[in-house]
């Protein structure tokens, strides 16, 4: 999709109330993310960057030849489309109410039924804050009960998000929120003086892959003991947000936990999951 232009992008040329009606259409069937027109400017934005990336004159120009062009770089461009528009907020120990719960009753009750792996899944791990925050506490956990062992899938819709979080390098601010015994054991010093990285033996317990939660079958495991989705539903319309979970209770074991965003819930929805917390949900 690159073009190359010979004179300056056409930064002033508004996006069209056509194109704009196209593009949230699309972005909403392929990803689920329901952007109203209280988002036009974020949009607009985000595309604008986009257009100067690949060389294109200006939006309405790029939203031509994406919809209406076709080919293995469309596709491709479609996957750079979604990386720019998803948000992708995330922090260490983000709503740590949900990693006391792990902590303290979800892992105890693993424990009692035997040695065996901890399956966990961070079904949308952004830049990888969470899968590694995971991966610390199931370390730790595991390194105090011989013959307990643990796996991570972490997946995003971003390609980037996921290219950073694979390498698993933060800005060291980041990790302030990290208690100072996980931190000594599981973050190293970067060669940047501004950042840090997350120890090898992290990086080797998780498992990082690219997954569109609106495909009807996710290409996964169907035997997590834990699924963490949060902050993700919120950006779905109510059809999307109750199809979403359906799915995901198809990869949980029984027994097993869904834990979502604190403003988020699938109460009443007739999914078999009760609600042993606040935002987290049991498989029955």
């Amino acid at each position: 999709m690159i073009r190359h232009v010979a004179g300056p992008l056409d930064d002033n040329e508004p996006l069209s109330p056509f194109n704009f009606e196209r593009l949230t259409k699309f972005i909403k069937n392929y990803s689920g993310i329901a952007l109203n027109v209280s988002r036009r400017t974020m949009l607009e934005g985000r595309l604008r960057r986009r257009c100067r990336a690949v060389g294109i004159d200006d939006v309405n120009e790029y939203c031509r030849i994406l919809f209406d062009e076709t080919g293995p770089e469309i596709d491709a461009e479609i996957v750079h489309l979604m990386d720019a528009v998803t948000t992708n907020k995330t922090d260490f120990f983000r709503e740590p109410a949900h990693f006391d719960y792990l902590t303290q009753t979800i892992l105890p009750d693993i424990l009692r039924s035997g040695p065996r792996r901890i399956k966990a899944w961070s079904a949308a791990c952004s830049i990888g804050a969470e899968p590694y925050t995971l991966a610390m506490l199931l370390d730790d956990f595991c390194r105090k009960h011989p013959g307990m062992d643990y796996s991570i899938l972490a997946t995003d819709l971003s390609y980037q998000a996921l290219q950073k979080a694979l390498i698993g390098r933060f800005p060291e601010a980041m990790v302030d929120p990290v208690p100072d015994d996980f931190r000594h054991r599981y973050v190293m010093r970067s060669s940047d003086g501004d950042e840090v990285r997350m120890s090898p033996q992290l990086r080797s317990a998780i498992s990082f892959a690219r997954l569109n939660l609106m495909d009807e079958t996710y290409p996964v495991p169907a035997d997590f003991d834990l699924i963490f989705l949060r902050n993700v539903l919120i950006y779905f319309d109510k059809p999307t947000q109750l199809a979403v979970p359906t799915r995901l209770c198809r990869h949980l074991r029984l027994g097993g936990h869904l834990v979502l965003g604190h403003s988020e819930s699938v109460s009443r929805s007739g999914l078999p999951l009760a609600a042993v917390a606040n935002t987290i949900f049991q498989r029955q």
